[in-house]
């Protein structure tokens, strides 16, 4: 299937975060980078006004939010982004797009544009940008903020969603096309969070 959207606009965006779970972050490859990548365009979406839903897969067994990402999300970013609530999605299909609380939620918000971040690239994130792909989304990957166990899964991953008409980009590529112009809300916060 063709992308046919070049350009992200925040009017039409909405970041899916997918899995980013205590126990499946340390077996990350780049964890540490992966996390504070995604921290920024989380803290980044909520600064621009882009919707923000977040999965957990299998809960009990593979635990909550990792507190960093959590934080992203409820803390308060300014006078104008007070505190939020975060209610994540559970799941147990690998694609979030199984998940009916999920593909009710994501359409609710209308938006067509997709940003994924999460993890693993191969699994669950794959799963879900094919089948967002399928129903029609523009997808957007924000390739700093994937991963997988292996280095090999994440870079295979990527080709394949990439071929089926996925977008590859970076966290901060992404905040930049949402903003648009130095002179647009949020450009002094969004410059703040990306050095």
């Amino acid at each position: 299937m063709e992308n046919q959207v070049l350009k992200i606009k925040k009017e039409d965006a909405v970041l899916i975060g997918i899995d980013f779970q205590e126990r499946l972050m340390p077996a990350m490859k780049n964890k540490e980078e992966l996390e504070l990548a995604a921290v920024k365009l989380i803290k980044g979406c909520r600064i621009l006004g882009v919707p923000v839903i977040m999965t957990q897969q299998y809960t009990k067994g593979l635990g909550a939010t990792i507190p960093s990402i959590a934080s992203a999300l409820t803390d308060p970013l300014s006078e104008d982004i007070p505190a939020a609530e975060f209610v994540p999605i559970e799941k147990t299909s690998f694609s979030a797009m199984g998940e009916p609380s999920f593909v009710e939620r994501l359409e609710k918000l209308g938006k067509k544009s997709v940003i994924i971040a999460g993890i693993e690239a191969h699994v669950c994130v794959q799963q879900t940008v094919i089948d967002l792909l399928e129903k029609g989304y523009h997808v957007f990957i924000a390739n700093d903020c994937i991963a997988s166990r292996s280095n090999n899964d994440k870079k295979y991953s990527q080709r394949r969603m990439g071929d089926t008409g996925a977008i590859g980009t970076t966290c901060e590529s992404i905040l930049f096309e949402l903003l648009r112009g130095a002179k647009e809300p949020g450009f002094k916060q969004i410059s703040a969070l990306v050095k």
